[in-house]
């Protein structure tokens, strides 16, 4: 796992000004990887790593190469099955150095070019440069699980594991895009291939890019596909379940340096963390995050979980006031508003892991996606069942049944629910049906937007995300599993939920149940697997039944959640909330409508409920406030990290500098 940075230009130059940016990008995301930094550098490319070092930590400094020095590559991420794919490799003529998958990786690339992406089990994002055809090639994951930005400016094209080391390049400015903000707004993450930076753009899970002579070129190799399979019982379909998840948690397990658990509680990552127990003979090391509000904490089943698991659990308790504190520090490694505080958590929770001694931390992400474990599929299923009747009173009930845990809103005379998701009703050919109601709720918060922000949307705005030419052929759960998986998944959860938070604090983790052959069988299962009725992930159920204790794999789904507006505004409501939200830092800003913000915090304040349309309000603009203040208006680039690296080897026009 690593940081990596890299300047490529269009024509040959002095070598030194490309090194000396690529020493201040590391430096930028040093926290990425802290071990060791290494840069490759001639007359067009620039390549750095800062290294985690998880396999092979002796010998797997970055940038590496192949045994001519032809091809160079920088690396962030883990290739799984990097085991096997090795001795066919060297049966073909290939010598290695080292014993890393970083080298594997990079002679598979010169063995089989972009056809070697369809070979990996892993979460990557790489560069190779090929120094004879003087090109560059970049990789990212099937998923997204690791980011890979870039940008081009003064005839070379930048790229980054994170946005701000771009930045802190001379020709890289900061401004906030409002397109990108109103997606934000409205689907809680950009769309494929944004970023909240004008001009800075990210290589969309499953894709490559080629940069050669000035020219680009974008292209997709993976993409998700439902096509459902009816045809084996439901006996075989949860053995190979069971085969292909524990395959997927023994090569996870791969690691030179020890790897733990984050347990929620929940089933998903119980079911990681049993798996996990199976395969290790020393006691398994858990992690776990508790709220004071009962509303979110989930301790009693962590607890049951690790004593089950004889493991050593440790928690990190996080109050309103740890959330808002720790906020400002939050936005500056998602580098992007986020619509909740549930990040902030995550934060201080892979800061326990790190504290505790742990790199690697195994965790449930990815099950709800590609099992049908949220509760907007189960609403998705409710309406259409509805819109067959829309007058009935008794087929909306059904929607209680979802959010039993939630005040007010289980009771027989609340009307709320069947007010809320009456709207759009009857739009049941609309391909983004299972979506539209949530769209349309957070879009309320844009009556914040100021002025010009609204205008600059209405004139460069898109339409509605863009949906593969099969989608039409699919059912209804896997249209809302694509939609779910490809905006809120890929976008948001595994970026400013996941890689971002455990980066901050220099912890990997690992994600058995997005194995892409975990993901490629779960969208070949028939959709009574996955919700049968209203009970979700009904065949990983079943898997739990088998072992699990009964309170855990028997539960109802529970969303992860951390409050919000308390965290800002109690009896220790930090200085910046007040300073970001005044009516005088909102005019000069000028994404946000001043008087607007002045009553949200006025609510929040006098103690009033906050909604869940404006607590999301109040983190958004919060968050794009901070995001302004980190990136735009006091952006300050570091001095280049060879002022901190040691020794610096020069090998004839090439310099790798190795800490």
């Amino acid at each position: 796992m690593c940081g990596i940075a890299g300047i490529v230009s269009s024509e040959e130059h002095d070598p030194a000004p490309a090194g000396q940016q690529v020493r201040r990008m590391l430096a930028m995301i040093r926290h990425r990887g802290p071990d060791q930094s290494g840069i490759f550098q001639d007359s067009q490319a620039a390549l750095g790593s800062a290294r985690l070092s998880i396999i092979d930590i002796r010998n797997g400094q970055q940038p590496i190469c192949n045994e001519d020095g032809t091809l160079w590559i920088v690396f962030n991420g883990e290739i799984f099955n990097y085991v096997e794919l090795r001795p066919d490799l060297e049966r073909r003529g290939h010598r290695f150095s080292t014993n890393t998958d970083t080298e594997v990786l990079l002679h598979m690339y010169e063995e089989f070019g972009a056809a070697c992406l369809d070979r990996l089990n892993g979460q990557f994002a790489f560069a190779i440069w090929d120094t004879g055809r003087r090109r560059l090639f970049l990789g990212r994951d099937r998923l997204g699980i690791r980011p890979l930005f870039y940008t081009q400016a003064n005839g070379a094209l930048l790229f980054a594991s994170e946005a701000k080391a771009l930045l802190a390049c001379p020709g890289v400015n900061a401004e906030i895009d409002p397109v990108t903000l109103d997606q934000i707004f409205t689907y809680w993450s950009p769309l494929s291939g944004r970023s909240i930076f004008r001009g800075i753009r990210q290589i969309p899970p499953g894709h490559f890019l080629t940069y050669s002579r000035a020219q680009l070129n974008l292209q997709r190799y993976w993409n998700l596909n439902f096509d459902t399979q009816a045809s084996a019982c439901e006996g075989e379909q949860l053995e190979e379940l069971r085969a292909l998840l524990t395959d997927a948690t023994r090569i996870r397990l791969r690691s030179d340096v020890p790897v733990g658990a984050y347990l929620s509680g929940g089933l998903d990552s119980s079911v990681v963390a049993r798996l996990i127990a199976t395969k290790t003979s020393s006691p398994l090391a858990t992690f776990s995050v508790t709220f004071d509000d009962p509303n979110f904490d989930e301790s009693a089943f962590q607890l049951r979980m690790s004593n089950l698991l004889g493991a050593r659990h440790e928690i990190v308790h996080a109050t309103h006031a740890d959330i808002g504190r720790i906020f400002p520090s939050v936005i500056w490694h998602t580098e992007a508003p986020v619509m909740r505080t549930a990040p902030a958590p995550m934060f201080l929770l892979s800061q326990l892991a790190r504290d505790s001694g742990f790199k690697v931390v195994m965790t449930g992400e990815g099950a709800d996606e590609v099992l049908g474990g949220y509760d907007i599929f189960k609403e998705a299923a409710i309406r259409r069942f509805w819109a067959r009747n829309p007058q009935s009173n008794i087929r909306p009930a059904l929607l209680r049944r979802l959010y039993a845990d939630i005040p007010g809103l289980s009771s027989a005379n609340s009307s709320f629910l069947k007010a809320f998701f009456r709207s759009g009703l009857s739009e049941t050919d609309s391909p983004y049906y299972s979506h539209l109601v949530r769209w349309r709720n957070n879009a309320r918060t844009k009556r914040f937007f100021s002025t010009d922000v609204v205008d600059t949307v209405a004139r460069e705005a898109r339409g509605a995300p863009d949906l593969p030419e099969q989608f039409e052929n699919w059912g209804p759960l896997e249209r809302a599993q694509y939609l779910e998986s490809t905006i809120l998944l890929s976008e948001y959860l595994l970026a400013s939920q996941g890689d971002r938070m455990s980066m901050a604090h220099s912890v990997e983790s690992r994600l058995p149940f997005l194995d892409y052959r975990v993901v490629e069988f779960c969208n070949r299962l028939p959709s009574r697997l996955k919700l049968r009725g209203l009970t979700e992930k009904y065949l990983l159920k079943q898997l739990g039944r088998e072992i699990l204790p009964p309170e855990v794999w028997t539960r109802p789904k529970r969303p992860y959640r951390a409050p919000i507006h308390k965290s800002f505004f109690n009896d220790s409501t930090p200085e910046y909330v007040r300073e970001l939200l005044s009516a005088e830092t909102i005019r000069s800003v000028g994404l946000f409508k001043p008087n607007a913000v002045s009553q949200l915090v006025s609510k929040a304040t006098s103690g009033a409920h906050l909604g869940e349309t404006d607590d999301m309000a109040l983190a958004g603009i919060l968050s794009t406030q901070l995001a302004h203040f980190h990136f735009v208006s006091n952006f300050r680039a570091p001095q280049p990290l060879a002022e901190h690296v040691g020794d610096i080897k020069v090998c004839g026009a090439h310099v790798a500098a190795v800490r």
